[in-house]
């Protein structure tokens, strides 16, 4: 295509904040824009058309900010599928005004629409927050007509024009990363080209406007069953970068397109095609869309990785346990495994206090004599298992100096369960004018204030009468698309519950600020900022393998925040020096989640736990401030050779996990710092080698002080777990390491200072 705009525009508002720049354009039918959403200025040219009239077109047919489908409106404009571009009615939505102003957080815009045919009144919220290349957005929908609208859609974001700057087609140079997740499998992020996905670029005389969509959805309440509530879009050729995380604790979906030979991104909530969702819209009533958030970036993914974990540090609850990060024991992984008694949890809980744990946390089964699955509900102690009382454990792990904490999973009740049949039946989800059931138990509706009475029952008691500051609260079934109970569609009455339960779990923290709740969901099935933005802990994972655990170790700040994701370290009983190392490697980047018979490992492995706890709390006060990165790329399960490195800028200090897991290789060059770093790669010369014990491998050069003396400046890396006489790292040069792994299994935590 030639390149020429042919824009015709009646205003133009640009927006550049925190490195991100934004292009609004208010066409001459009054209709507003969204031209450019990048981490690169706009250049007008980059929107080619070959004549007037395509661009006329396109500016009527495409680039809206928000999607918008109401049942029962016509669709004027060529559309192939079910991908939501010339939604109605959306595309005809006509500019209603502009509010600019700050607050405390940043800077906040809000975009108005109107459609006088079907009465919606659309706004469309975009909050910024101060140095961070990251924007909060969402949608609300009014409808100010006189008649009942149904919502079928509304996105959260809706961006055209991807990949539209330099000189190769956005086809041909757009790579999308995607995060597949699944039950011991979390945090498998895979890189594809648009191609590769099925979107090929075959249309070389006419703009492309195929039926393809590239799909990436999540129906139920599980929200990373099957992936991470996330996604990336990288341009190979300009560098360009967008990131963003769908913040819903439920059904969601985004899709890659094309129109009219242009790219197109859509993030929502539920919606009907995907997830059952519709709502109906009597006059005066308002839906507000699930919020996302959008980053942008430049060069390597890990950017945007790093503008995410500072979006999320300001977007979260504040509260004292992500600050002064305590390590977690568990009694479940690889330990008791839901069978705990007062004889089995006597020792762990002395064992764990010598080793520098601060939380006890009692897993599931305490409140059944057997077979606890199908029964749980009433969270009433079993004096079977503890015949001196539950209390009797968590008054002795205070006086061990830990916080008490337990096992709940309060959003579901077992079958069996006595507490059943005290339930109204609008406590239950139901399809068809049944009970929805999964692995023999029932889904509480949160909209249910019986249900709410219950929960928060059952909150205030264990608080009083444990003494807990911990809860684990788990979530262990699916329960598909939804009720129909009081509700439009069955995704609406999902979407209903959610928020529900959000603003039940708010209410718990209004009551109790410093408990702390870890979100589990079979691990980390439930890994999404609607919960972290309240909950202080997630569990990364059920992997019971520390081999495999590594990968999800080493990703998970893709996801969550490093003092947010609780990552097991448990060493098995006839554990060897190596593997109680890699054990313990994998938890200390993120938070330790220390479980496995540690009153009954050899007296090798115990100090190597102790050690590494040791070690870990003179880290943690940088890794709450650090951002990540990966000096070897994400890692893969395939991988031998795996690295998550964290950096706090402001101290110029860094740690970096290395793993083997196998392969042929002895050793492996490790780059140390950050790839925007690049100012430090001239400190290349010369470098000091020495496997003296303490002594620090660097990268060095000299400074002549005013004084006349010469001072040591440059990179400087040590390994800092576990201590042994022999130093892992053979030689580095420039702003790389080489580092020495001779066994099958090995792992090492190195720290790197720029002096």
């Amino acid at each position: 295509m030639t390149k020429v705009s042919y824009l015709n525009l009646r205003r133009k508002i640009e927006i550049e904040e925190n490195g991100i720049y934004i292009v609004f354009g208010v066409t001459r039918e009054n209709r507003i824009r969204l031209l450019h959403f990048s981490a690169l200025p706009f250049r007008e040219e980059e929107l080619r058309f070959p004549e007037k009239e395509d661009a006329e077109k396109m500016l009527e047919e495409g680039f809206q900010p928000v999607q918008l489908n109401f049942s029962g409106y016509d669709r004027p404009f060529e559309r192939h599928g079910n991908k939501y571009v010339v939604t109605a009615p959306g595309w005809s939505l006509k500019f209603a005004g502009m509010e600019d102003r700050r607050n405390r957080q940043g800077r906040y815009l809000v975009i108005r629409e109107k459609c006088e045919e079907s009465g919606a009144f659309v706004e469309s919220f975009y909050q910024f927050y101060s140095g961070i290349p990251v924007v909060r957005i969402w949608q609300s929908v009014r409808n100010e007509g006189a008649e009942d609208q149904t919502l079928e859609y509304i996105s959260t974001f809706s961006c055209s024009g991807i990949g539209k700057g330099g000189e190769k087609k956005a086809l041909d140079k757009l790579s999308l990363l995607i995060p597949h997740n699944g039950w011991q499998k979390e945090l498998n992020w895979r890189e594809y080209t648009l191609c590769e996905l099925g979107m090929p670029d075959m249309q070389k005389t006419v703009p492309g406007r195929s039926s393809k969509t590239v799909e990436v959805t999540n129906t139920g309440n599980w929200s990373a069953k099957n992936y991470l509530p996330m996604g990336c879009l990288r341009d190979r050729e300009t560098g360009e970068g967008l990131i963003w995380q769908i913040e819903h604790n439920g059904s969601w979906h985004y899709e890659i397109a094309d129109q009219n030979g242009y790219i197109v991104l859509n993030l929502s909530g539920p919606t009907e095609i995907q997830s059952h969702f519709s709502r109906r819209l009597k006059p005066g009533e308002s839906f507000v869309s699930v919020p996302a958030a959008v980053g942008v970036f430049q060069g390597r993914a890990d950017n945007g990785f790093a503008a995410l974990t500072r979006y999320r540090r300001v977007l979260r609850r504040r509260n004292e346990d992500n600050v002064s990060l305590p390590v977690i024991f568990n009694d479940y992984m690889n330990c008791l495994f839901a069978d705990p008694t007062t004889e089995k949890e006597f020792p762990l809980i002395d064992a764990a206090a010598e080793a520098g744990c601060e939380y006890f946390v009692i897993d599931a089964g305490w409140y059944a004599d057997g077979d606890w699955w199908d029964s749980v509900g009433a969270y009433e102690e079993s004096r079977e298992r503890f015949p001196g009382g539950l209390k009797e454990v968590t008054d002795y792990i205070r006086e061990k100096g830990m916080i008490p904490g337990i096992w709940l999973e309060i959003e579901v009740m077992g079958i069996h369960s006595p507490k059943v049949k005290e339930m109204p039946e609008d406590a239950f989800f139901t399809r068809h004018g049944k009970r929805v059931y999964d692995r023999s138990r029932f889904q509480l509706d949160f909209r249910c204030q019986a249900v709410v009475r219950h929960a928060d029952e059952v909150i205030d008691r264990v608080i009083r009468d444990y003494g807990v500051g911990y809860i684990k609260m788990d979530y262990n079934i699916e329960p598909g698309i939804g009720t129909e109970r009081a509700a439009d569609s069955f995704g609406d009455g999902l979407l209903q519950h959610e928020r529900a339960y959000l603003k039940w779990l708010d209410g718990v923290f209004e009551r109790y600020p410093d408990l702390v709740v870890e979100n589990c969901s079979s691990g980390g099935l439930r890994m999404d900022y609607a919960l972290l933005s309240r909950c202080s802990v997630q569990s990364t994972s059920d992997q019971e393998d520390f081999r495999s655990y590594a990968m999800i170790s080493a990703n998970a700040p893709t996801a969550v925040a490093p003092e947010q994701a609780a990552v097991w370290s448990y060493p098995l009983k006839d554990a060897g020096r190596e593997e109680c190392v890699f054990n313990m490697v994998n938890a200390m980047m993120l938070r330790i989640h220390q479980s496995g018979h540690l009153a009954e490992i050899s007296e090798q492995g115990f100090a190597l736990v102790k050690e590494g706890i040791g070690c870990y709390k003179a880290m943690r006060g940088d890794i709450r401030r650090a951002v990540p990165y990966w000096p070897l790329g994400l890692a893969k399960a395939e991988d031998d050779w795996l690295c998550l490195g964290l950096w706090n800028p402001g101290k110029q200090k860094g740690y970096l996990a290395v793993w083997k897991r196998g392969g042929e290789e002895t050793e492996k060059e490790i780059p140390l710092l950050p790839e925007d770093m690049g100012t430090y790669r001239r400190m290349g010369v010369p470098v000091e080698n020495s496997h003296a014990p303490g002594k620090d491998v660097c990268t060095e050069a000299y400074r002549r002080e005013s004084t006349g003396q010469e001072r040591k400046e440059g990179i400087f890396v040590h390994q800092i777990y576990p201590r042994e006489e022999e130093s892992r790292i053979r030689s580095c040069g420039g702003v790389s390491m080489v580092v020495r792994f001779p066994d099958e299994i090995m792992a090492r935590i190195f720290q790197v200072d720029i002096r």
